[in-house]
């Protein structure tokens, strides 16, 4: 696959974080989605396309809704909502940044990154 639409450093105000102050005050997160799917002759019509609007909304939803300890964990439930909810697409690559992270140095950023495709949900339940 050789075709993506790119959703590029969505930030969101949330409480991920294992440390209580993280859930009192909250940070920036910064979320990049890599949306695999094959466009090579596609009409030009909204309907049969992924529409990164709504994509932008599930993201916003998932990362504010809830708060995880782990943005591995976030970067998961992001990439299988986005599987679930958009069926044209073949797979997704999530990068959640956590920019402002709790670590004593000096450091641009830190996230997880996860490529899931379609066919990894076949295989095992979501561990909600």
């Amino acid at each position: 696959m050789s075709s993506k639409v790119v959703l590029s450093g969505l930030e969101f105000h949330a409480r991920h974080g294992v440390y209580e102050e993280e859930a009192r005050f909250g940070a920036r997160f910064v979320v990049d989605a890599e949306l695999h799917y094959d466009f090579r002759g596609l009409p030009d019509r909204l309907e049969r396309a992924v529409n990164y609007a709504a994509v932008y909304d599930q993201i916003a939803q998932e990362v504010t809704g809830r708060r995880h300890q782990l943005i591995e964990v976030l970067a998961d439930r992001v990439a299988r909502r986005l599987l679930r909810e958009q069926p044209l697409l073949e797979a997704v690559t999530v990068r959640a940044h956590k920019p402002h992270a709790p670590i004593a140095g000096i450091f641009r950023d830190v996230y997880a990154e996860l490529t899931l495709h379609r066919a990894d949900l076949q295989g095992g339940p979501d561990r909600g």
